[in-house]
């Protein structure tokens, strides 16, 4: 005779819920993360489909004469409170003072500091996570790791910073450009001295994991110490990494803003972020607008970042979800 529980509906076998839907939902339930990945999630799209809707050229300098007749020209919004401010409708922003579209400027800028932000996270993950997972699996590889790690803590990374840019910048630009050695140095230098965070934090996630059951047991079994890693090591440790990589876009953005403010960074004709803050300081008594959109947005996408990591920290770690 069968049994009625065996013909129970609700007793089949259901597939497991996906744990990456888990964290969707609770990554929805932290506010400010919501709200930091929307408000991130429309700067880029801005600045990289925004000149598609704009076509201006944030380089162009228009001939002497209309030159003359359109630099220095203030926002739209000016008008609301100087009658008799210098205004262009067709610059909503204005212009500087050689009459390039500000608006433009500002989104090739803001292109310019998002993918160096990403090209230099990713360059800081891979480093720090590399380190992370050898000094906390291998043994005899975790004092020196980890007292290079320190060496890297221990730098003085502003004046360090600053030194490498004055030594390669010429070097590389000769090689690959003005702009492109600019770009690799500064990636490679913000990448190279932040990695040191993120190999802590997965140095101290691998060492807990090498001692469970699972990775006891496949080490018995006579797997691989790669296969290890890479099966049972790796994919256990991506919740600290991706909360990394959120934290390490908006360092890298604030490193490359400080270094362009400082006259270190991309060329004049360059625009970045903090080189629109560096051209604008002169000029910030007549011109303060010139000072606030730069410093506005670099406030606004590094607090988004800094939010979003908050939420994914809180909804990959299980033992905090539902606070």
């Amino acid at each position: 005779m069968t049994d009625a529980t065996q013909l129970d509906p609700a007793n089949e076998y259901k597939p497991p819920r996906n744990q990456w839907l888990d964290v969707w939902d609770q990554f929805k339930k932290h506010r400010g993360a919501l709200i930091g990945a929307i408000v991130f999630l429309f700067i880029v799209l801005g600045v990289f489909l925004g000149p598609l809707i704009w076509a201006h050229d944030a380089q162009f300098v228009p001939p002497v004469v209309d030159m003359i007749k359109l630099r220095d020209t203030r926002p739209i919004y000016t008008v609301l409170w100087e009658s008799g401010a210098k205004v262009s409708w067709a610059h909503p922003l204005g212009t500087d003072n050689l009459a390039r579209d500000y608006l433009a400027r500002m989104m090739a800028g803001g292109q310019v500091s998002i993918t160096v932000g990403l090209a230099a996270m990713t360059l800081s993950l891979l480093l720090g996570t590399l380190i992370g997972v050898l000094a906390g699996y291998f043994k005899r590889l975790d004092g020196p790791l980890m007292r290079l790690t320190d060496l890297f803590l221990a730098l003085p990374l502003l004046p360090l910073l600053l030194v490498a840019v004055l030594l390669f910048r010429e070097l590389l630009a000769g090689a690959l450009g003005p702009e492109g050695g600019v770009f690799v140095l500064i990636v490679s230098l913000v990448g190279i001295t932040s990695w040191m965070q993120t190999a802590r934090i997965v140095r101290g996630d691998v060492l807990a994991l090498k001692e469970r059951e699972f990775v006891i047991a496949a080490r018995s079994m006579g797997t691989p110490s790669r296969r290890i890693v890479l099966r049972h090591i790796l994919p256990n440790v991506l919740s600290p990494i991706m909360v990394s990589a959120t934290l390490g876009i908006a360092t890298a953005i604030i490193t490359e803003s400080a270094l362009s403010f400082l006259g270190f960074g991309f060329p004049p004709d360059f625009p970045t972020w903090g080189r629109l803050l560096f051209d604008a300081v002169d000029r910030m008594t007549l011109y303060p607008e010139r000072v606030i959109w730069p410093g506005l947005a670099i406030s606004i996408t590094v607090l988004s970042v800094n939010y979003i990591g908050d939420g994914l920290r809180d909804a990959l770690d299980p033992r905090i979800r539902g606070r």
